[in-house]
């Protein structure tokens, strides 16, 4: 197929519908493409840049052109253009959310499970909400080490503390333990980590990405969905496994019981993934050319 005059920034699907943004966030967080060489990467941003400027390489067909926007966008950041850590890509979301949400609902009784699990999940979480942040906000090392350390800490003061008030309570009542503590850190951890869009305001533009100004409502608006998104994408799979653990398989086998337990907790990644990422609202689409006043109060 030609590929004259394609514009390879304009979104493969329609963003404007469900099913359209669905389908756009299925693609770039993709967890294949965390198994790609960097070579192969580099390869995609080379060709992206090329399209970009105008100069296709001979031979190169439209379905070329997408795959490589779908490599460019999970792997590199949308700011500055750099290769974004391993493990902080959203397209890693799925192999290492599986592991850690697996190890947190199969190992909870214990206060040394508790502390290593939370602890192993909030570094992870920190590293993404600092791969994934505004670029234009910069953060300096003693915030990054501070919000680190307030959420990690949320995180075990909530774990722990529900631990030992569900001694007696029934193991329904205590598989929720480590929810609550996701719940709870993720409150944290994001705005800690993302604090300078808050205090300064993140770049709004309009339909055509010319700077507008800054906004203090809009980061506010954005961060906070972030945080309902990560809670809602971790609810779901660290609430529905409840009876397993006390029925059939998982309570005669915990071998058979653990490699199901991240089999489910992989199903349910791949599901809420794509549902719960969201773009940050470093872009406010507006009418008419003009954003609305109300951003900038």
């Amino acid at each position: 197929m030609a590929v004259s005059g394609f514009d390879i920034d304009v979104p493969r699907w329609d963003q404007s519908t469900f099913m359209g943004r669905l389908k756009h966030f299925a693609n770039i967080t993709d967890w294949r493409t965390a198994l790609l060489p960097d070579s192969r990467l580099d390869e995609a941003k080379a060709l992206v840049e090329s399209c970009r400027a105008g100069s296709v390489p001979p031979g190169t067909t439209e379905e070329q052109l997408h795959y490589a926007k779908k490599l460019y966008d999970s792997a590199f950041h949308p700011d500055t253009g750099d290769r974004m850590n391993l493990i902080g890509r959203m397209s890693f979301q799925v192999p290492g959310g599986m592991a850690i949400t697996g190890g947190m609902l199969q190992f909870y009784r214990t206060v040394p499970a508790v502390v290593f699990w939370q602890w192993v999940n909030q570094s992870f979480n920190a590293l993404v909400n600092y791969t994934n942040r505004n670029a234009a906000s910069p953060i300096t090392p003693n915030q990054i080490g501070v919000a680190y350390l307030t959420a990690t800490s949320t995180a075990l003061a909530t774990a722990v503390g529900l631990n030992f008030y569900t001694k007696r309570a029934p193991p329904l009542v205590a598989r929720w333990v480590p929810f609550a503590a996701v719940a709870s850190a993720n409150c944290v951890n994001i705005p800690m980590m993302r604090q300078q869009e808050l205090l300064n305001g993140i770049a709004v533009t309009d339909e055509n990405g010319n700077k507008l100004g800054h906004s203090k409502k809009a980061a506010v608006k954005g961060i906070t969905q972030v945080v309902i998104s990560r809670i809602t994408m971790a609810a779901p799979g660290m609430s529905t496994f409840q009876r397993f653990k006390e029925e059939g398989t998982g309570a005669r086998a915990k071998g058979v019981h653990l490699v199901s337990l991240r089999g489910q907790c992989t199903i349910r990644l791949l599901q809420q993934g794509p549902m719960n990422t969201r773009t940050p609202a470093f872009l406010i689409i507006v009418q008419s050319g003009r954003a609305s006043e109300s951003f900038y109060r």
